[in-house]
């Protein structure tokens, strides 16, 4: 059941990575428990370009290399293709809410996250909040 999944950002995904992030527990708790209930975590492609992009800036090619493999290797990981169709609809987004800073990839999550039904994220960016998600980070 796609609704109950959790879309997982660019900052949630690097917080599950890097111990010494400030909400590297508090990802590890949210994401144990959902797992533990039968939930899938949801990511998108240009989600993970951002996470690998940051994790090889702040911890070198192998810590971007060793996070591709967890979401190669995950079965609780779903990568959901941006796309041609989604990636109008992201276009349209943006423009839609151009009084707000979201980021380009900010309104592709938000396009999958509406057409997926999912309410959660996993992230610490207030935009979700703003377009009214439950963030369940800590905000920047």
């Amino acid at each position: 059941m796609a609704g109950r999944d959790v879309f997982v950002d660019t900052s949630g995904l690097y917080a599950l990575i890097d111990k010494r992030d400030t909400r590297h527990v508090a990802a590890r708790e949210a994401v144990g428990k959902r797992i533990k209930a039968g939930r899938k975590l949801v990511v998108t492609d240009y989600v993970v370009d951002e996470a690998v992009t940051l994790a090889k800036a702040r911890g070198g090619h192998h810590v971007a290399l060793r996070l591709l493999e967890l979401l190669e290797q995950s079965v609780a990981i779903r990568i959901e293709w941006i796309g041609a169709e989604r990636f109008t609809a992201t276009k349209m987004f943006l423009r839609k809410h151009a009084d707000q800073d979201y980021s380009f990839t900010d309104c592709s999550s938000f396009v999958v996250m509406r057409e997926l039904g999912l309410r959660q994220a996993l992230t610490s960016d207030r935009h979700f909040q703003q377009a009214g998600f439950d963030v369940l980070l800590p905000l920047d």
